[in-house]
């Protein structure tokens, strides 16, 4: 848990910097919310998840699933390397784990979303693809100093 909500705060961290610096937006949490609080209605694809209607407290189950969403990630990165990997963490398998992730966004969400596969129907397909990669590789990076600092607090 601790790897995941350390990796997602990277992540996010890296979001405001995006925002100060290239003056762009980060995503929305809460329609990621809104796009799992449809399914309850049987609505797993939306033309556009800004026009579904939102659901209750969007914006807070939004935020929990985000860093659940980061939570499971860093679980399955240990599942994939071992605990070993927790105890002597190493760049490359957090890397891989984390831009390993941008397929969910890619081919799941942004899809549902009603965006296109890889965000193909937003205004700028590439800035679109390339803020989610660098949004991920932040992760994967997140996901290494996270354990680093976990490793050291048992050294």
């Amino acid at each position: 848990m601790v790897i995941g909500i350390g990796a997602t705060l990277v992540m996010d961290l890296w979001g405001c910097i995006q925002q100060r610096l290239f003056k762009s937006p980060s995503l929305d949490y809460s329609l990621v919310a809104r796009w799992l609080g449809h399914f309850a209605r049987g609505r797993f694809r939306h033309s556009s998840i800004m026009a579904a209607s939102p659901i209750a407290n969007e914006r807070a189950w939004g935020w929990i699933v985000h860093y659940a969403i980061g939570i499971v990630f860093a679980a399955l990165l240990v599942y994939l390397w071992g605990v070993e990997w927790v105890r002597n963490p190493t760049l490359a398998p957090a890397l891989v784990v984390g831009v390993g992730t941008v397929a969910v966004p890619f081919f799941v969400m942004q899809p549902a979303f009603g965006i296109g596969i890889a965000g193909a129907h937003t205004p700028s397909p590439t800035i679109t693809r390339l803020k989610s990669l660098a949004a991920h590789t932040a992760f994967g990076l997140g996901l290494f100093l996270a354990a680093s600092a976990w490793a050291l607090r048992g050294a």
